[in-house]
C-alpha cells in the first residue's frame, strides 16, 4: 500500500492562525505594528553589503562544504565570542539559513518510522516538522528522567529558547551530553540567538566545559539572520561531530544544497566583524526595555533571559490575548504555535523600528488595562 506523501502528514502552517488578528490589527487608524514574527528590520551593515557585491563575480558553482575562508571565519567567531576552542574548520558546513537545515536534519541522519526525536516542550515548530517529514515519532520533554528507557535517535536543544528566552546552564548541558553519549543519541543544539544574552550568558554545546573538548555526537546550529540582519541572505552554519558533518556534506552534494558564493563572502565579512553585532544588540536591548516596561505596566508577566522575544502572559487563553493586542493595532504570536505548554502565553518580538516600538508602548499605556 502506497504511503501518503510527507506533506499530507503536516499540520496547517502555524502562522495562518494569525490571519484574522492581522486583518483586525490592520484596521487600527494609526496602522499595524507587527511584533509576531522576528524578521529583522534594521539595515544590513555596510561591510557585509560590500562583501556581497565584491563576491558577485562568481560564475562557477559553489561547494556544499563552503570556502575555507568562511569556515575559518566561523570557527574564529565561535572561539572569540563564545569560548569554543579546538573546532576544526573542516567540521563546519554552511547552510541555506537555519530553518531548512532544521527541517532536513532527521532525514539526512537517516531517521525513519520507529525512530524517536525529542524536542523541548515549548519548541520552534520546525523541529517537529523535520521529524514528521522523516516519518519519525516526536516526543516533547524537557526532562531526561521523564524519557526513561526510551531509545532516542535525535534530541533537540534550544538555548536561548525561542519562544521563552530561557538559557540552559553549563551543568544542564553537560548532563544532557553525558546522557546522550551513553545512549548513542545525537544532540542538535539550536543556538541561533546565542549572541543575544540579556540576564544570562548563553553557552554553546561545543564549549569545552560542556563537551569536554570532544564533539562526538554533537551538532551546533547557528544563523546570521538576527545578529547581522541577514535573514534575506539565508546564511547559517552547522558544526561539531566530524563524522556527522562529513556525512551531511556528502548527502547535500547529491542534493545540490549549496550556499551561493556571494552569500558566503558576505557571511565571512559578518563573522569577522564584531562591532556591528554589538551595535545591533544595543538596538534590541533598547527596544526590549521599552516593551518590557510597557507590558509590565499593562499587567503582563514577562519572561526574557535572552533572545529576540518577550514571553508574556496574563493567565488567559493565548488567542484571547492576541485579539486584545489586535484591537490596539499590534500583532503578536500565540504561544500555542510552540506547544500546549504555551496555551496561555504570547510571544512579542523585538524586531520593529524604534518609532513602532514607541507607538506600541504608547498604545499599551493609553489603553493597557480594562
Amino acid at each position: 500500500m502506497r504511503q501518503p506523501a510527507p506533506v499530507n502528514r503536516l499540520p496547517e502552517f502555524p502562522w495562518d492562525s494569525l490571519l484574522p488578528a492581522r486583518r483586525r490589527a490592520a484596521e487600527h487608524p494609526d496602522g499595524m505594528v507587527d511584533l509576531s514574527i522576528g524578521t529583522p528590520v534594521d539595515r544590513v551593515p555596510l561591510p557585509i553589503r560590500r562583501a556581497l557585491a565584491d563576491g558577485s563575480e562568481a560564475p562557477g558553482y559553489p561547494t556544499v562544504h563552503g570556502t575555507a575562508a568562511v569556515r575559518t571565519a566561523y570557527t574564529g567567531w565561535l572561539e572569540r565570542a563564545h569560548g569554543v576552542s579546538g573546532l576544526d574548520p573542516a567540521d563546519v558546513m554552511p547552510t541555506i539559513g537555519s530553518k531548512e537545515f532544521v527541517a532536513a536534519l532527521p532525514t539526512l541522519l537517516g531517521l525513519r518510522s520507529g525512530d524517536t526525536v525529542v524536542i523541548p516542550e515549548l519548541a520552534y515548530p520546525t523541529y517537529e516538522i523535520g521529524a514528521i517529514m522523516a516519518g519519525a515519532t516526536v516526543l516533547r520533554s524537557d526532562s531526561l528522567t521523564a524519557l526513561g528507557p526510551e531509545r532516542v535517535a535525535l534530541l533537540w536543544l534550544n538555548s536561548p529558547s525561542n519562544p521563552t528566552g530561557k538559557v540552559l546552564p553549563v551543568e544542564h548541558l553537560a548532563k544532557v551530553v553525558a546522557w546522550a553519549r551513553s545512549r548513542g543519541t545525537v544532540v542538535a543544539s539550536d543556538e541561533c540567538y546565542i549572541d543575544l544574552g540579556w540576564e544570562s550568558t548563553p553557552v554553546s554545546i561545543l564549549h569545552p566545559e560542556v563537551s569536554g573538548g570532544d564533539h562526538t555526537g554533537l551538532l551546533a546550529v547557528h544563523s546570521l539572520s538576527k545578529r547581522s540582519n541577514m535573514a534575506g541572505y539565508r546564511a547559517g552554519f552547522v558544526s561539531g561531530d566530524p563524522t556527522i558533518v562529513a556525512s551531511l556534506v556528502a548527502a547535500r552534494r547529491h542534493l545540490g544544497a549549496m550556499v551561493p558564493a556571494p552569500v558566503q563572502a558576505a557571511a565571512q565579512a559578518a563573522l569577522d566583524d564584531d562591532a556591528h553585532v554589538l551595535a545591533q544588540r544595543s538596538r534590541y536591548g533598547h527596544r526590549r526595555e521599552i516593551l518590557r516596561e510597557a507590558l509590565d505596566r499593562a499587567g503582563f508577566q514577562v519572561a526574557s533571559e535572552a533572545g529576540l522575544y518577550l514571553w508574556c502572559t496574563r493567565g488567559e487563553p493565548a488567542m484571547r490575548t492576541v485579539d486584545w493586542f489586535a484591537e490596539r493595532g499590534i500583532l503578536v504570536g500565540p504561544g500555542t504555535v510552540y506547544g500546549h505548554a504555551g496555551m496561555n502565553h504570547v510571544r512579542v518580538a523585538l524586531t520593529a523600528p524604534d518609532d513602532h516600538v514607541a507607538a506600541v508602548a504608547e498604545r499599551l499605556e493609553r489603553r493597557g488595562r480594562r
